[in-house]
This record gives C-alpha cells, sequence and structure tokens, in this order.
C-alpha cells in the first residue's frame, strides 16, 4: 500500500458533502493519501484501530470473522467511510477491511484531526454534522434491520410447532 497526496484537495462525496471547497483543501493537508491494491489489508480485525477513512474511487469489503469463515459485512465504495468511531475513541477493529480493487482513500488519526478542529473551527462544525448525519443513516439503517429481524423472528415462533 502506497501512501501519497496526489489530490490537491478531498471532494465532496460522504461525510464531506456539505464541507465547502476552501475547508476541504485545507483539511486534506492534515491527513493523507494511501493507495492500498486488491487484496491489501487496510484494517485488520482484532487490531488497534484509531483512523478515519473516506473512500474516494475503488471497491473494500468488510469482513468478520464467523467461526473461522469469512464473513461479507459490507461492501464500500466512493464516498463511504469507516472508523468513524475509532477515530473519537480508539479501540481494536470489529472487522477486517480488504480492497477488492485498486483505491485511493483519505486517512486521518485522531490527533490530525484535533488538529484541524483547532486551526480550523468552523470548518471542524461542518465536519462533524456530516459525519454526525451518517452517524444518524447508520443508526436508523441498523434499527430498520433489527426491527425486521425481531419481526421474522416473532413470525417464526408463531408457527413453529409446541413441543
Amino acid at each position: 500500500m502506497s501512501a501519497s497526496s496526489p489530490l490537491p484537495e478531498l471532494p465532496a462525496i460522504g461525510f464531506l458533502t456539505d464541507v465547502d471547497e476552501t475547508h476541504r483543501a485545507f483539511l486534506a493537508s492534515f491527513g493523507s493519501f494511501v493507495r492500498p491494491g486488491s487484496g491489501d489489508v487496510l484494517i485488520e480485525e482484532g487490531k488497534s484501530q484509531e483512523n478515519l477513512y473516506l473512500v474516494l474511487t475503488g471497491m473494500l469489503h468488510v469482513v468478520n470473522d464467523a467461526g473461522g469463515r469469512e464473513m461479507l459485512v459490507a461492501a464500500l465504495g466512493a464516498g463511504d467511510s469507516l472508523g468513524e468511531v475509532n477515530v473519537f475513541d480508539p479501540a481494536v477493529a470489529s472487522a477486517s477491511v480488504i480492497a477488492r480493487s485498486e483505491c485511493l482513500i483519505w486517512c486521518i488519526t485522531g490527533r490530525e484531526l484535533e488538529a484541524f478542529f483547532e486551526a480550523d473551527p468552523i470548518a471542524g462544525v461542518s465536519f462533524m454534522r456530516g459525519l454526525l448525519r451518517l452517524t444518524g443513516h447508520r443508526i436508523r439503517a441498523m434499527n430498520a434491520k433489527l426491527a425486521e429481524s425481531e419481526e421474522k423472528s416473532a413470525l417464526h415462533s408463531y408457527w413453529k410447532p409446541n413441543a
């Protein structure tokens, strides 16, 4: 995986959609651009993880070790992000992230993000609004999945013969 800075600024995608061009250009200087190749592991399940990633191009798979076999949790592409929780509350990764094509990803550490917030609080607010909006969408989607799962479980129990 190589690190470089091929872009003068970050595009208005993902949680950066509402961050203006000037602030995105400044933000890019606090992180780094990485180019994982197909098959490269960006994050390893069970290992320390404290970065926030924004996928600019390419495809990644989020996989979890389910009893000795890999289970696909999600497929990520341009505009998707990962590490939103660990950048603020570092812990071990709950899944592995593997590049499935050549990718361009912007990465920022918690310390770099704090420095950005201190250097430009107005841009920091815009950044956080986007990140919180994304988090809200994910929580709503997980709640909907949980409700659907509970509904299916209740229906299954209804039709299950009594023993």
